[in-house]
């Protein structure tokens, strides 16, 4: 089954000591954290990121959801496909993506005639709390012998979701960071390791 929605999202990387102290504040206790894996997608070219886009397999609970997100004037498109275990066990353990499921998203994205292969995958420890203007998010992420933490603000209203975000982080006293999405992080270090080798 396939679904679209606009994802309009805030993010500030954290240290691990500005990741307790939300945690506190927020009142999440390890009980409130679940494992999501996000296994990306692109071409050896790097088509998608060059898009601006993203295609990954997120594996929560068992379940599997292919997606693809797109830049939008209100945030980012997001479409998504629900896989079947056997299907994605599959495409992750071949390690590239075959054309019917890039179809099965019905995006005016024109996909180029390339592998779309698996170049990294990415282990989340997510917990979040709903208020007022939205869904706040702490993530603690594992990929390439890396961890990082990140404070995501999931929100319907732009303006109002900014200013709420704004002062949680000024309440905390968190300086606000340029703070580059998931899977740039993951292509970042990807690409640093093929230099590096």
């Amino acid at each position: 089954m396939m679904s679209q929605n606009i994802e309009i999202e805030f993010k500030n990387m954290l240290t691990e000591q500005e990741f307790a102290q939300l945690r506190k504040h927020l009142h999440i206790e390890d009980k409130d954290f679940f494992t999501q894996i996000n296994y990306y997608f692109d071409t050896p070219t790097f088509f998608l990121k060059n898009e601006g886009c993203a295609l990954r397999i997120r594996e929560k609970n068992n379940q599997f959801e292919l997606t693809l997100k797109q830049p939008h004037p209100d945030g980012l498109l997001e479409t998504n496909h629900d896989l079947q275990l056997e299907e994605a066990k599959h495409i992750i353990k071949q390690g590239y993506i075959d054309k019917q499921y890039l179809a099965s998203l019905k995006s005016d994205l024109h996909f180029p005639e390339e592998t779309y292969k698996l170049f990294g995958s990415l282990l989340t420890s997510r917990a979040e709390k709903n208020n007022a203007d939205g869904l706040i998010v702490l993530d603690y992420s594992e990929y390439l012998n890396k961890v990082d933490f990140e404070l995501e603000y999931e929100v319907l209203n732009r303006e109002n979701g900014l200013n709420s975000f704004k002062k949680l982080l000024k309440e905390m006293n968190i300086p606000i960071r340029k703070t580059e999405n998931k899977v740039k992080r993951l292509f970042r270090e990807v690409q640093k390791r093929r230099i590096d080798d």
